[in-house]
């Protein structure tokens, strides 16, 4: 009778620990390869209430949880690592090893699920694509090109009736501000991105952003879109608007791209829309060097133009570091494992999107 307690109970931890983890992971990479059903259950089912109670929580607080979050993560990694050495040093404690490292791998699992679960499952949806009915296509050299010669036209109307001189320089909570704006005044062109319970942080980690090489992020376990402040302000409306777009669901780089432009591009503020067209054009001027072609536009830009793409270059040669490479790298292997396989190369995807819309709808 004891025995049969005692297997049932070992069972029932088996459960608990492993079996119900274990399921739950399975489950969520099977319908990961179902986008049509993440769209509709998940994407505009489940996860816009997940994320509005989110928002409505963290927005009450007017610095970043989400930041104290990845604070203490990195503190008790820290522990543990040191814990791991510990033990394979301690030849008496070597034995714990496996046990150490089993906790390890259930804890990752359940990280998993939550990632998933809060915010994850978006990589898998059918997207912003789908929603405005254009196709992913592919593009030419001379599709890039001629999106080129749009962008340079829309850069040279837009910046001389910002100023003649350098750029206006608006807080970062003006900038927020505005931002958050603009996805309300955009409802009724776009139905499907309806943002409320605003939640935009400034990041508690801008002083160290170059070394881990972020301008800004979303936060999937706090609900928060963060913006480094240590960054040239005309980058910072597109940059805001890209991480809305992740706290709405748009999970890959260049559908958060894609909807950040078509929030900022209805502006009536010369300034968001500049913002906007300028990081557009260094995607699409990019993308001519990628494939093998030379970018003769860039000396029809305006001179104002010229000096501001140069600023930005000089700014961030500026702070270039030796540990900021790494982290990227590191980022662009997380980004391929959420199936977007060209890595730090999907946020040019955006140029596809762009490419795809001008043939639909005549115009960017």
């Amino acid at each position: 009778m004891q025995q049969n307690n005692n297997e049932k109970k070992s069972f029932q931890k088996f459960v608990q620990l492993w079996l119900i983890p274990i399921v739950i992971t399975l489950f969520l990479i099977v319908i990961s390869f179902f986008p049509t059903v993440v769209e509709k259950y998940y994407s505009t089912g489940l996860y816009p209430t997940i994320s509005k109670l989110q928002r409505k929580i963290s927005g009450t607080l007017n610095f970043s949880i989400g930041d104290v979050f990845y604070f203490l993560v990195i503190i008790i990694l820290l522990k543990r690592f040191i814990k791991l050495i510990r033990l394979i040093i301690n030849k008496n404690a070597r034995k714990n090893i496996g046990k150490f490292l089993l906790i390890g791998l259930r804890n990752i699992l359940w990280l998993f699920i939550y990632f998933q679960v809060l915010w994850g499952l978006n990589y898998y949806r059918t997207g912003i694509a789908h929603q405005i009915q254009i196709e992913k296509a592919d593009y030419s050299k001379e599709d890039v090109e001629l999106l080129v010669c749009d962008l340079v036209q829309k850069l040279n109307t837009i910046r001389p009736l910002i100023s003649k001189d350098s750029l206006p320089q608006p807080s970062f909570n003006e900038i927020i501000k505005e931002a958050i704006q603009l996805y309300d005044t955009i409802k009724p062109t776009y139905h499907f991105i309806n943002y409320q319970n605003n939640a935009v942080k400034k990041s508690l980690f801008s002083n160290v952003s170059h070394y881990i090489g972020f301008t800004g992020y979303y936060n999937p376990f706090s609900g928060e879109a963060q913006l480094s402040t240590d960054i040239p302000k005309i980058l910072a409306p597109y940059i805001v608007c890209h991480e809305i777009a992740h706290q709405l669901g748009y999970a890959q780089e260049d559908e958060a791209n894609f909807v950040g432009y078509l929030v900022c591009s209805k502006s009536a503020n010369l300034y968001f829309q500049y913002s906007v067209y300028l990081d557009l054009y260094k995607y699409a001027a990019t993308e001519l060097l990628m494939m093998n072609e030379t970018n003769t536009h860039n000396w029809e830009l305006n001179k104002l133009v010229r000096k501001d793409l140069k600023d930005i270059r000089s700014f961030f040669l500026s702070k270039k570091n030796n540990i900021e490479p790494l982290m990227t790298a590191l980022y662009g292997q997380y980004l391929k494992a959420n199936r977007q396989s060209k890595g730090l190369e999907s946020y040019n995807y955006v140029i596809g999107l762009l490419i795809s819309k001008k043939k639909k709808f005549g115009s960017i």
